[in-house]
């Protein structure tokens, strides 16, 4: 399989004092005012509309105690909305951290049962750096396989990158590596097993990753409670135009800025694998397991780590 060069895009995630509340009042980085001010805009606009024709052809006001009771469905259906798409954005945090410990769990055992190899331990070691940097390619669909690529041999290399999936192939590397070992009488049988339930650890993880990712949240769900938005945003004007008059528009800019804020907090991280603002800072966690591993091995790294270019490979 041939995976394309990465772009070089980077984890764009905002560091922050949450302290600090001031600081952030005004921030519109990674805060989704962009995405929803054109819909924001429209909703105004359309008030501005009903206003005008309410108070200069004919009163079109209407009572609003319909409006009242499915303003608080709509409520529940956006706390819904937001819950599960912060159980996407946790669960996934979780996993890379469960993938982490079990790596350097993994690295730590090595570098003292198979002290007797050393070229073994290193070996597995760097298959293990590689794991995250894979593990996030496959999820993002790109082919950064991390720093430590550059150590391996062509070979082996080249195998990982014409590879159908770039983070099993790191496990099963591992896990060939592992069997050297015993085979060896490095390890005995029951140490084997538990060397390689780390192994099995990290695919389980990365198998509840790719289920993150391609899951979305029900498309019956997501285009009901668009409907429900809209639909609540458009008709809000006419049960306040008879109180407010022309104030209606900004109620209704602040009310649509709300709920539709909100709904698009929702879609932002439901799907934490990426680049943006507010999703998970992966490639600074592939680079933190990257120094642990090397780390629990005594094993230097690189002078200068760089991600590896695959184009022309």
């Amino acid at each position: 399989m041939q995976h394309s060069a990465t772009n070089g895009d980077t984890d764009r995630m905002i560091r922050y004092d949450p302290h600090h509340f001031s600081e952030h009042f005004f921030e519109i980085r990674g805060t989704l005012l962009i995405e929803i001010a054109f819909r924001v805009l429209l909703t105004a606009l359309w008030s501005a509309g009903v206003v005008w024709w309410h108070l200069h052809m004919w009163p079109i006001a209407m009572a609003a105690t319909v409006h009242s009771l499915v303003g608080v469905a709509l409520g529940l259906l956006l706390v819904f909305r937001t819950n599960a798409s912060y159980d996407r954005y946790w669960e996934g945090r979780r996993l890379f951290g469960a993938i982490g410990n079990d790596l350097r769990n993994l690295a730590r055992s090595a570098n003292v049962h198979l002290a007797g190899d050393r070229d073994l331990v290193v070996q597995l070691v760097q298959w293990a750096a590689i794991f995250p940097y894979a593990a996030v390619s496959t999820l993002r669909g790109a082919s950064d396989v991390g720093p430590v690529a550059q150590e391996l041999t062509p070979e082996d290399r080249k195998e990982l990158l014409n590879s159908p999936h770039l983070a099993l192939h790191a496990t099963k590397k591992m896990t060939v590596i592992l069997k050297k070992a015993y085979d060896k009488g490095l390890i005995t049988d029951h140490l084997n097993v538990a060397l390689d339930s780390s192994v099995r650890h990290v695919i389980d993880s990365l198998g509840g990753c790719e289920r993150i990712r391609r899951t979305p949240l029900p498309f019956a769900y997501v285009v009901h409670l668009r409907r429900a938005l809209l639909i609540y945003c458009y008709t809000l004007p006419f049960t306040l135009v008879s109180d407010f008059g022309w104030f209606t528009v900004l109620a209704v800019a602040l009310v649509s800025f709300i709920f539709l804020g909100i709904e698009e907090i929702g879609v932002e991280i439901e799907g934490p694998f990426g680049h943006d603002e507010n999703d998970l800072p992966l490639d600074e966690i592939c680079q933190t397991i990257y120094k642990n591993v090397y780390g629990l091995a005594d094993i230097i790294e690189p002078a200068a780590p760089r991600d590896l270019d695959v184009r022309g490979l």
